[in-house]
């Protein structure tokens, strides 16, 4: 029981060594003489006044109309987002397309050596080889 006691202590003596800090003062609201209607300093850069606020929205609602401006950059936008699927997709089907010829030709190649294999190994030498497979020129 006495490492409890010890424990409670130590954290009893750290919390009170924080409140005796000046960041503690620091860190708490503090109590303004002002009236909380009337900001300053640089709560005036941070907030508008009502009016203000009301018309930003009301000229900027979302049925609001664009400028021909923000349409043209809405635009460029897109159809440079477009471009770069496009390029992508194009990139892609290229990679792919030369993936499956090269699979084409491996195949090609395998195909014919098994056959070759297949007509040596059945050649008797008697007879002329037999035109299996074989591709006229």
């Amino acid at each position: 029981m006495s490492w409890t006691n010890a424990t409670l202590l130590a954290l009893l003596a750290v919390l009170h060594a924080l409140s005796l800090s000046p960041e503690a003062d620091s860190a708490a609201v503090p109590s303004s003489t002002g009236s909380s209607r009337d900001p300053q300093g640089l709560l005036k850069k941070i907030f508008m006044n009502e009016a203000d606020a009301s018309n930003f929205f009301r000229r900027r609602s979302r049925r609001g109309v664009k400028s021909q401006d923000e349409i043209t950059a809405e635009q460029r936008q897109i159809l440079a987002a477009d471009e770069r699927k496009r390029e992508f997709h194009e990139e892609k089907r290229n990679e792919f397309e030369s993936y499956a010829e090269e699979e084409h030709d491996e195949q090609n190649e395998r195909t014919r050596e098994s056959t070759e294999q297949w007509r040596e190994f059945h050649y008797d030498g008697m007879h002329p080889p037999q035109e299996y497979n074989r591709q006229s020129i």
